[in-house]
């Protein structure tokens, strides 16, 4: 008997990422097998993002062109976010849509779509603080490194972000089962780790903090690399920073979102920080760790963010010297405290749009300075995947920068040694370093 299909698409962070690997594996373990096409799919489900409205009307739009794939039987599901904002308003919205989903919702994945054949259409979206899907085995996407969830909702309320509200209070795994996953994704060939969470350094389980679990999953046998993200700026402690840096398997980079480098700027948007008080965590972090890379978030056009403060993200982002930035400008998002501010200080779209692209040109001439500097050293890296152009791969270092390298792909999961030879100022080229061999005896 032929199993039904199942085909799922994500959009979003890496916590998007790791869920519908959570879906996937839960669907598999009840009998459906995972397909890379939506044409003809049992199920078609749509794993979601709302940090940004473009990003959910991309998702709306989206699935009326799915439509168009689904057979007679077909039974289509949104997820993740965008399904626990809107709940059962999607399922008016999209007729064609029978299951709206929230990220504590998956369990019930299996009886729902069963349910849907059967006509029944439902959304699932309460939180649960109980809900971190120990028993699901995840059908990984990356053969080369593992998501691996430590975490599960956030308890900061910064006035533009959405996460609290569609992810639930922030609650912690147990660190002897994120040891545990972590072994069995040695178990599977892997020696990478990132470890997840909204604000993943403020992991507790009420026992042990991030700096124990980072020594934890760092210790395990077969584990080369761990990374994490995102961190908060106000929960570095020094118990933390002393992890990081005193734990060899723990990679010389953080990614420290910083969203303004304006104090005022920051107050408004409630991220409990100053300015000063980002430069000292950048500081007390380069301090301890020789040789770190970081990257942040930077939000433009927040309501009221004048030409002054946004010189001072500009002088900010020059002064520490950020190897890298993502860079967004403000979107508001129904529900969220940003909704409360006046309406007369709203930024106009086309000045947060140059405000954007001057932000973009500061950061990649910083980065290509940097990355120019270091043409001729030479790194460990780890082959992720094939690159974008044929017959090369990209691979990456320790302090997360991208390499292109010649090679076959086969090369794919292995650690190689290479030297920087190239940057076009964000990737860098790089030629594999060969064993010398000796030399024939006369």
């Amino acid at each position: 008997m032929t199993r039904p299909t199942v085909y799922i698409e994500t959009y979003g962070c890496q916590m998007n990422v790791s869920d519908s690997e959570l879906m996937l594996g839960k669907l598999e373990a009840s009998g459906y097998d995972a397909v890379d096409s939506p044409d003809g799919a049992d199920v078609i489900l749509v794993n979601t993002c709302a940090i940004r409205d473009h990003a959910e009307q991309r998702v709306i739009g989206r699935l009326g062109e799915l439509k168009r794939h689904m057979s007679a039987n077909s039974v289509m599901g949104v997820t993740g976010c965008m399904a626990q904002r809107l709940g059962p308003v999607l399922l008016e919205r999209t007729p064609h849509v029978s299951i709206v989903i929230g990220p504590d919702g998956y369990r019930a994945l299996p009886t729902l779509i069963d349910n849907a054949r059967h006509g029944i259409r439902s959304s699932a979206t309460d939180f649960d603080m109980e809900e971190h899907y120990e028993d699901f085995k995840p059908r990984r996407f990356d053969k080369v490194k593992a998501w691996i969830p430590v975490q599960r909702g956030c308890d900061y309320r910064c006035t533009y972000c959405i996460v609290p509200y569609t992810r639930g209070p922030e609650r912690s795994r147990a660190l002897a089962d994120v040891v545990r996953e972590t072994e069995s994704v040695v178990a599977d060939g892997m020696s990478e780790v990132v470890l997840l969470g909204q604000t993943v350094n403020s992991y507790t389980d009420g026992t042990y903090d991030f700096a124990d679990l980072l020594r934890a999953v760092g210790a395990v046998d077969g584990i080369r690399r761990v990374r994490f993200t995102s961190p908060h700026p106000n929960d570095f402690s020094d118990r933390v920073i002393d992890a990081i840096a005193s734990t060899p398997t723990v990679c010389e980079h953080v990614h420290l979102p910083m969203q303004s480098g304006s104090s005022r700027t920051l107050k408004r948007m409630l991220r409990r920080y100053t300015r000063e008080g980002y430069f000292e965590c950048a500081e007390r972090l380069r301090a301890a760790i020789p040789g770190l890379a970081l990257t942040t978030d930077i939000i433009v056009g927040f309501p009221g963010e004048t030409d002054d403060e946004f010189a001072e993200t500009l002088s900010a982002v020059r002064e520490i010297g950020f190897d890298d930035a993502y860079t967004f400008k403000f979107s508001m998002r129904d529900g969220t405290p940003a909704t409360r501010l006046p309406p007369e200080i709203a930024i106009p779209d086309e000045v947060a749009s140059e405000r954007l692209d001057r932000l973009i040109a500061v950061v990649r001439e910083g980065s290509r300075a940097r990355n120019m500097s270091r043409l001729g050293e030479r790194h460990e890296v780890l082959v992720e995947k094939a690159a974008r152009r044929g017959g090369l791969l990209q691979a990456r270092t320790r302090d997360f920068k991208t390499v292109i390298i010649p090679g076959e792909p086969e090369m794919i999961g292995q650690y190689v040694d290479v030297e920087l030879t190239g940057t076009t100022g964000s990737t860098f080229t790089g030629a594999i370093l060969r064993a010398r061999e000796p030399l024939p005896m006369r």
